[in-house]
């Protein structure tokens, strides 16, 4: 039986105008994450650690952002064709743990309801998925609220 891990990171800038969604839950905000997608820094991050572990290349080659399909495009839909070529390799995700970076919104009252989200896409329980909020205590383009930033590492197995 294989087991794999894979790394994920994502940052995007934030941005007067635009909608915040993070884990797939849109967050009270008045600034929202840009990128030619719904920007969801966390779920790009569980992306981008899966197609790692499954040894592929990253979210920018498979969702470009030159391509007019992916343009706004909620990056809950994005996960679901990872997660459909997840099937196809016969892999499972066993575990995920996450860390959102961010100064403001406060997102621990949030991370519930991102796990109630991801937790049905990623085929996992609750418990099989780790987030966590942490501050960047100030410093930086983080810690100045210029942008959101996000690790993850997934574990997968091969389903026989």
């Amino acid at each position: 039986m294989k087991i794999r891990i894979g790394l994920g990171y994502d940052i995007h800038r934030l941005e007067e105008g635009r909608k915040l969604f993070l884990g797939g839950v849109e967050i009270d905000f008045p600034k929202g994450l840009r990128g030619h997608s719904d920007g969801d820094c966390l779920i790009h991050a569980i992306i981008d650690a899966l197609l790692g572990a499954l040894g592929k290349e990253d979210i920018g080659h498979h969702f470009p952002d030159t391509d007019a399909r992916y343009k706004d495009v909620r990056s809950t839909e994005l996960l679901e064709k990872v997660m459909s070529l997840m099937s196809e390799k016969n892999m499972e995700v066993l575990n995920i743990d996450a860390i959102i970076i961010a100064e403001n919104p406060k997102l621990a009252p949030h991370v519930s309801r991102m796990k109630e989200t991801l937790g049905p896409i990623l085929k996992v329980e609750k418990d099989s998925l780790g987030i966590k909020a942490k501050t960047n205590e100030g410093l930086g383009a983080l810690g100045n609220e210029e942008a959101i930033a996000s690790w993850a590492q997934v574990l997968v197995r091969e389903i026989k």
